[in-house]
């Protein structure tokens, strides 16, 4: 397997720092959307919907937004996830490597988005 030679300390660091400075913006904004962290995932929070009987109005404007939240929630706790799996090949020294072929994952990619897991090629 090949590991994260093809990188240099310095470009290492400043990708960690990009990484690590993304992941505390989008803790705050999953907050922000009233996520719950648990067990390192992230889930939408209903308990708004829960207790005594809402007034329908209010019923539904809570449900309309838990409805428009669920969406951007579920692609920010995936970009979550990315960069936490980033973080852990930084210190597994297995990042910058492609998981489709294996190869390395170009230092220009990686700048434009430091949670990268494919090359260009492989991109979805």
């Amino acid at each position: 397997m090949l590991s994260m030679q093809h990188l240099s300390t310095e470009q290492i660091d400043t990708l960690r720092t990009m990484l690590e400075d993304e992941r505390v913006t989008l803790q705050a904004s999953l907050g922000e959307h009233g996520a719950q962290e648990a067990n390192g995932t992230w889930d939408a929070d209903s308990s708004g919907l829960e207790g005594e009987e809402a007034d329908p109005a209010d019923a539904a404007d809570q449900i309309e937004e838990l409805v428009n939240n669920v969406p951007l929630e579920h692609d920010l706790a995936t970009r979550m996830l990315d960069i936490k799996v980033a973080l852990d090949k930084i210190e597994g020294k297995t990042y910058g490597i492609c998981e489709t072929e294996g190869e390395q994952i170009p230092y220009d990619r990686l700048l434009a988005n430091p949670a990268a897991r494919t090359c260009i090629a492989h991109a979805e």
